[in-house]
């Protein structure tokens, strides 16, 4: 693991998602509503991924910001999952802190680097 606060967190809450995407479909046999928070829920860590080595800082805000849109669609998918039951409020509170926590980050990420680039 490298020192990068943001990749790492957003590495792990993507092992999140993909476990809570196997106990959904094999457990709660839920395929639909999994599936869009799989691929959201991991696209946040991979656009990190990107960003991080992007070309050029303005790649790397659009990567960001394309991070934090995945992030804000993943925590829409968690309350939903949650309010039809599907997850726990043990559950849901324990993956909303996480999300939480990378929402503020990435949130922090994009507003210095627009005001520090004039993008």
């Amino acid at each position: 693991m490298n020192d990068n606060i943001i990749e790492n967190k957003s590495f792990q809450f993507a092992i999140r998602m993909v476990n809570l995407y196997k106990h959904l479909t094999l457990e709660k046999k839920e395929y639909v509503m999994s599936k869009q928070l799989l691929r959201c829920g991991t696209s946040v860590g991979a656009n990190v991924a990107e960003g991080e080595r992007g070309q050029t800082k303005a790649d790397f805000y659009y990567k960001m910001s394309i991070a934090l849109k995945e992030a804000n669609e993943t925590y829409y998918w968690l309350r939903l999952l949650h309010e039809t039951n599907y997850l726990s409020e043990k559950e849901f509170v324990s993956l909303e802190t996480d999300l939480k926590e990378i929402i503020a980050l990435l949130i922090a990420i994009c507003k210095t680097t627009q005001e520090n680039q004039d993008l």
